[in-house]
């Protein structure tokens, strides 16, 4: 199936994890992509690599999304590229369990997640807003998180929550405004078994967390990747405002 194909899609954070999932599962339906990166600029030239391997197109543009001057910057430079945009993908998010990010003290997390999920998110929406109006047409897939649905204990939780819950009631409130010309959406994964889940959760933490799931597994980045290129595609053109929830039944 080709049910992207020759749409520019632009996915934030895509060097690895569920944005890598996402760029790929763009690229096998027949985009062309940007590959946007913070830091990982290694990890992001392998993605655009393994997408041209496979012969689609794909450039790698590093932009930290906490800055509103980066995003217009990744907005310009894709339209240097490509001429257009077609489907943006707010998948960027900042990391507050692992690296410096988990020896941040509460209020710098949540500094850092309101900067990059949240303010990242609202500010790229915002900035294409002229962009999608003056071509007629745009998608956009916001990232939420399943914890603003049913909570979960610990003060990371709490915060992340918070975070994303945002993320979702703007998304609500944008889609109201600027429809019928931009269609956005939120995709809100449950656990997935990202190199967090595999390398840093316990053993017995990682069982306990997958008896609850109804489905009894955790989300592999695909699941995810596979509700995006739903959500981006025109088979999804009469949904709206809309947050799925990708957690094998667990709300």
């Amino acid at each position: 199936m080709n049910r992207l194909k020759d749409k520019v899609v632009v996915v934030t954070g895509a060097s690895s994890g569920i944005g890598r999932g996402i760029a790929i599962a763009c690229a096998n339906e027949g985009a062309k992509l940007v590959v946007n990166y913070c830091q990982s600029a290694d990890s992001a030239n392998k993605v655009v690599k393994e997408i041209q391997d496979a012969g689609q197109q794909a450039i790698a543009i590093q932009a930290d999304v906490s800055f509103d001057t980066d995003i217009q910057k990744l907005i310009e430079t894709t339209l240097t590229e490509y001429a257009q945009i077609d489907v943006w993908v707010n998948n960027a998010g900042a990391d507050i369990l692992t690296g410096s990010g988990a020896e941040a003290n509460q209020q710098q997390k949540l500094e850092q997640l309101i900067d990059v999920d949240l303010k990242g998110t609202i500010n790229a929406c915002w900035n294409l807003v002229p962009v999608f109006k003056k071509q007629g047409h745009g998608v956009i897939v916001n990232m939420g998180w399943d914890l603003a649905w049913h909570g979960f204990e610990g003060s990371n939780p709490q915060i992340f929550a918070a975070t994303k819950a945002g993320v979702i009631g703007f998304t609500r409130s944008f889609a109201k405004s600027v429809g019928p010309t931009i269609r956005a959406n939120v995709v809100s994964p449950g656990w997935i078994a990202t190199s967090f889940a595999e390398e840093h959760m316990e053993q017995e933490y990682y069982d306990a967390r997958t008896a609850e799931i109804p489905l009894g597994r955790f989300g592999r980045p695909e699941d995810i990747a596979a509700a995006v290129v739903f959500l981006s595609s025109d088979e999804s053109s009469y949904i709206c405002g809309e947050a799925i929830k990708v957690n094998g039944g667990l709300v």
